[in-house]
């Protein structure tokens, strides 16, 4: 029932008992909270975890306990920064969210009483008044002037007005537009009043039902997931196979299998790259530690590296790229003079216009407007006329879209002053304009509409006390002039969409709000060129045609949740990595879909933040940016890292396998490579971590979203350098036998030119676009530290009898040392040749492609 057929008794205490019992609590079923021994599992089951720990236990099986050690140690460390990293992220977010349900005025036995919104059934009645959060969708019974902020629904910036329902309305409906009886859970009414009766509760609600959608839709696996899935089954298959062909190889070869059996433990050592998932996991790790400095939390770490390849940002418009704040932008006065706010404080003429329109507001504002023009009004200094009198309000009608206030002035003898506001139309009726006066309104409404502003008319009437009671109507009101409205970009916004677009990052604007201010906003923020799409014309296209028309659209205007997943749907199935941001319960689903989902901290509601993979803390949207530049950079240095691990492998495999074949003595025994791992642990996981970013990083496109982690790009060239660095060390192993050192000084003279040449590949590997001068003038701290660590280790094991004894290393001779350092230079030479090569063929293959463009 609706209307006057309602009585006001509401429902009964045991009648609410019984259907809370039936019908469950009103409120949305929260996800349960990733407690610290939760994010523990769900990091162990990450394939680059399994892996690590896998290598550790082969060691421990292997006997090689210190190896194990340093491989668990590496894990336990990463497993540690991982969880304290997205316990912190937990944490923040838990503060972030309004843990106490709303509050709601209902009538129960024909009394009104607050319950816990939880507590809200299907049947209340609820007595809403300014301010007030709905607790659940409604229907209006009656409406005092009521109007409702539907934006986290909608992503309207403006408040929508309600009316009273009557019997030919629909129980339930979308959100959105003026002049409905129809409200909405989470949303909040900003004027007036009203009672309405609860139509849904709970998952039944407008919210309740985008959040079971979310059930519905799968997050894609990352990336770098994928490709270490794929690793570790490669790595697994080939170092076993190869350790068996060396233990057979030798075995036969010198008839030694106990020998052959050592030899093969050797060769598995040196093949099983387990600094793979120690890079992975500690630069994710550390990624998201540097990226929350600037707040920015990521609940998932391998967002950090997919967003670094976005190609395409859907942004909403409301809370997002703007303040979700009305603010006085422009006044026109009917002389034809125009104040822009941009501009500083108003001229003294347009004084009279700014008072009127605070009068005409409540004294207490709630509205986003009204609370615009009270601030405009004390900016600007204008008499606040505290002691004037409210002895009278004519609020809004269907038929007349104005209301005015009616006040008394201190000073006695003096005329009530009537200050009225509302549509342009409206206004231009109770000033009883016509011709030119009506003809130039229009043409002032136009133009500052066209410029996405929301247009309010403001008029000023003298008047005695006989007609307070009157309407509207009854008042000799005068047009004082327009106020355009605007919903102000967030600082920084215009800049952080240029840096998007010199990176080769397209945005997309994706709203709930009408398109003449989207276009407006899109123009302010630069988003750029492109066409127009409603939520209607999304709706009558098919997946495929929709698929082939996204490329060209950069403003998707009046869009309802599900057209939002099915725009990011289509730009995936376009091949686009697709990032996007949203505060919204209506851009949740989307958030969900997009390869990144990016929320609102601050602002955002709970669904939008448990649907994203990274939150702003701040609502600033210029942190995206600042994100992107580091995932890009994250993904540079695990690339540099994993170059450098293919490239050091090789000549360790090389020095623990030729001997085999060439009948020399060896050199590299399962002692050895366990003390080289603990030089290139700490080399991959700290000096390539903190590696800074390449030249232009955010001055070249997106990287192709099919590009493989482990590319022939990257290990040929790789192992290109590995080879180069053997090829000389195993020269100097030909050469030093032939000349007759002793095994043990043979031993000890390969093993420290090693080590230098594995210092000489971190150079060659710490950067894809400089040379190797600025490369090794560039500044990173944990490249000192490794350096002079691994300095002094080996000045103590050159020096300590016992060490050189366990080691099986000879003392060196001064004529050894030219050796250390001839190898090494020689290595950094050659492979800089190689690099300078590549760039130029990289170089070439860009302009011709250009040329062909």
């Amino acid at each position: 029932m609706v209307g006057g057929q309602l009585g006001l008794t509401g429902l009964s205490t045991s009648q609410a008992r019984e259907r809370l019992a039936e019908d469950g609590p009103n409120e949305l079923p929260r996800p349960n909270r990733r407690t610290p021994l939760r994010i523990t599992m769900e990091v162990l089951r990450e394939p680059m975890f399994a892996m690590l720990l896998a290598a550790g236990a082969i060691y421990l099986l292997l006997g090689d306990r210190t190896e194990a050690l340093i491989l668990l140690g590496f894990a336990g460390l990463s497993i540690i920064i991982t969880i304290v990293q997205e316990a912190r992220t937990e944490r923040t977010l838990e503060a972030l969210r309004d843990l106490s349900a709303p509050r709601a005025l209902v009538i129960r036995d024909g009394e009104t009483l607050r319950v816990p919104g939880r507590e809200v059934v299907n049947g209340d009645i609820l007595v809403l008044e300014a301010g007030d959060r709905i607790a659940a969708d409604a229907l209006l019974v009656e409406a005092q002037e009521l109007e409702a902020d539907e934006s986290l629904l909608t992503g309207e910036a403006v408040p929508v007005h309600k009316r009273a329902a009557q019997a030919s309305d629909p129980e339930q409906a979308e959100p959105g537009g003026d002049d409905t009886p129809h409200l909405f859970s989470g949303a909040i009414v900003t004027r007036g009043g009203g009672i309405a009766r609860v139509t849904a509760t709970g998952m039944r609600s407008r919210i309740g039902q985008i959040g079971r959608f979310l059930e519905t839709l799968e997050t894609e696996a990352p990336h770098l997931q994928r490709e270490t899935a794929r690793m570790v089954s490669l790595c697994a298959i080939g170092g076993v196979t190869i350790a068996l062909l060396v233990v057979l190889l030798y075995g036969s070869l010198r008839g030694d299998w106990m020998a052959a059996l050592l030899a093969g433990i050797a060769t598995a050592m040196s093949l099983l790259p387990e600094e793979f998932p120690v890079v992975l996991t500690i630069f994710l790790a550390m990624g998201a530690w540097r990226i929350a400095q600037v707040g920015v939390l990521t609940r998932r770490a391998s967002a950090m590296e997919a967003l670094g390849a976005a190609t395409v940002l859907c942004t909403d418009k409301t809370g997002t790229l703007t303040q979700n704040r009305m603010t006085v932008t422009e006044l026109w006065l009917p002389s034809g003079s125009v104040a822009s706010m941009g501009d500083g404080s108003p001229r003294p003429e347009f004084h009279e216009l700014i008072g009127a329109a605070a009068l005409a507001s409540a004294p207490v504002p709630v509205d986003p407007m009204e609370v615009a023009f009270h601030a405009t009004a004390r900016d600007a200094r204008v008499p606040a006329r505290e002691d004037w009198e409210l002895v009278h309000t004519n609020g809004l009608r269907p038929d007349l879209l104005a209301m005015s206030n009616v006040w008394r002035p201190v000073e006695a003898g003096e005329p009530l002053f009537a200050a009225a506001k509302g549509a342009p139309e409206a206004i231009a009726r109770l000033c009883r304009l016509d011709g030119e006066a009506h003809l130039a309104l229009e043409r002032a409404v136009h133009a500052m509409a066209a410029r996405g502003m929301r247009v309010l008319g403001v008029a000023y009437a003298n008047t005695v006390g006989d007609d307070l009671g009157k309407g509207h109507e009854a008042h000799d009101f005068s047009l004082l002039g327009l106020v355009g409205l605007s919903d102000p970009l967030r600082a920084g916004v215009p800049e952080a969409i240029t840096q998007s677009h010199s990176a080769g990052i397209r945005v997309v604007m994706i709203t709930g709000d009408y398109p003449v201010t989207a276009q407006a906003i899109a123009a302010q923020a630069g988003i750029g060129s492109g066409a127009l799409m409603t939520g209607d014309e999304v709706k009558a296209l098919s997946d495929g045609e929709l698929r082939a028309r996204v490329k060209d659209v950069a403003i998707f205007a009046r869009t309802m949740p599900e057209q939002k997943l099915r725009i990011v749907s289509a730009l995936k199935a376009a091949g686009e990595v697709v990032a996007m941001t949203g505060d919204g319960v209506n851009d949740a689903p989307a958030l969900k879909a997009a390869h990144i989902g990016i929320a609102m901290g601050r602002r955002g509601t709970d669904v939008a933040r448990e649907a994203a993979a990274i939150v702003l803390v701040e609502d600033d949207f210029g942190a995206i940016i600042v994100a992107i530049r580091l995932g890009r950079r994250i993904y540079d240095n695990i690339r540099k890292a994993i170059g450098f691990i293919f490239a050091v492998h090789v000549p360790i495999a090389g020095l623990a396998v030729a001997p085999l074949l060439l009948n020399l003595p060896l050199v590299l025994g399962p002692i050895q490579i366990a003390l080289l791992e603990m030089i290139i642990d700490p080399v991959c996981a700290l000096v390539f971590e903190a590696e800074r970013e390449e030249s232009r990083i955010m001055q070249r496109p997106p990287r192709d979203p099919a590009e493989r982690l482990f590319s022939a790009a990257l290990v040929l060239p790789s192992i290109l350098y590995g080879g180069i660095a053997f090829a000389l060390l195993l020269g100097l192993h030909i050469a030093t036998t032939y000349w007759g050192f002793a095994p043990d000084r043979v031993r000890a003279l390969l093993f420290f030119a090693l080590v230098a040449s594995i210092m000489a590949l971190v150079l060659v590997n710490r950067s894809f676009s400089t040379s190797l001068t600025r490369a090794v003038w560039r500044n990173n701290p944990s490249l000192r530290y490794v350096a002079a660590v691994v300095s002094i280790a080996c000045a103590l094991i050159l020096t300590v009898e016992p060490l050189r004894r366990i080691l099986h290393f000879a003392p060196l001779e001064p004529a050894d040392l030219s050796f250390l350092v001839l190898v090494p230079a020689l290595v950094l030479l050659l492979c800089e040749r190689v690099k300078d090569r590549k760039r130029f063929l990289v170089a070439a293959s860009t302009t011709a492609r250009r040329k062909e463009a």
